[in-house]
């Protein structure tokens, strides 16, 4: 079975939190990767969607390192969303 895998960078205007983290990451940009995978037995080509994760960095361990975190859409929605609608620091 062959897996199609995007990558988007996502911004965060400041810290954010999702959930089952248990620290709060910096603001700044983040890689989000999605693997989805073909629906068999359609007549039609259509995917499904079979893991979505959020690389953060790791900053005690230097430069290059991170963590990939599994995430939910509807958990990195919420957090961009209300990055989106707080006040910003200045």
């Amino acid at each position: 079975m062959t897996l199609r895998t995007t990558s988007r960078t996502i911004t965060f205007a400041r810290p954010f939190s999702l959930d089952g983290l248990d620290e709060t990451q910096p603001a700044g940009s983040y890689t989000v990767q999605t693997d989805e995978e073909p629906i068999e037995g359609l007549s039609f080509l259509a995917y499904r969607r079979v893991a979505t994760v959020i690389f953060l960095r790791l900053t005690h361990r230097g430069a290059g390192s991170f963590q990939a975190i599994l995430v939910t859409p509807e958990a990195l929605e919420a957090a961009l969303t209300q990055d989106a609608s707080g006040p910003h620091d200045t």
